[in-house]
C-alpha cells in the first residue's frame, strides 16, 4: 500500500457517493479546502479526521484500507441483505453468482 492509497480512496468513494469536495469538507466540519487539499496530496487526514471520513462513508476503516474492494459501502450494504436470507436463497444466489463468474 502506498500513501496516495488515502488520497485515491476518499476521492474514488465521495464520487461513488456523489459529493463534491467542498461538500464534503463541509460535512466533516471543516473550511472549503479541506478535501481538496487531501485529494491533491498537499495533506493526510490525522488518524481522528480518518475515522470521521469513514463514519461519512458508513464503512469501518478495515473496509476502507481492503484495497480488493472498489466500493465497500455497496459490498457491506449486499452482504448485510445475504445474511437475512434463508439456506435455500442463498444457495440460488450462490448458483447465480457461480453462473455470472463463468464469463
Amino acid at each position: 500500500m502506498h500513501i496516495n492509497f488515502v488520497r485515491e480512496r476518499i476521492t474514488r468513494l465521495r464520487m461513488a457517493k456523489g459529493v463534491s469536495e467542498y461538500q464534503m469538507s463541509y460535512d466533516l466540519g471543516h473550511s472549503r479546502g479541506y478535501i481538496n487539499n487531501i485529494s491533491s496530496g498537499k495533506s493526510l487526514p490525522s488518524l481522528t479526521e480518518l475515522f470521521a471520513i469513514c463514519d461519512y462513508f458508513g464503512i469501518t476503516p478495515l473496509e476502507f484500507f481492503d484495497e480488493t474492494v472498489d466500493n465497500p459501502k455497496q459490498l457491506k450494504t449486499v452482504v448485510e441483505g445475504l445474511e437475512r436470507l434463508s439456506e435455500r436463497d442463498l444457495r440460488l444466489i450462490q448458483t447465480v453468482v457461480e453462473r455470472l463468474l463463468e464469463k
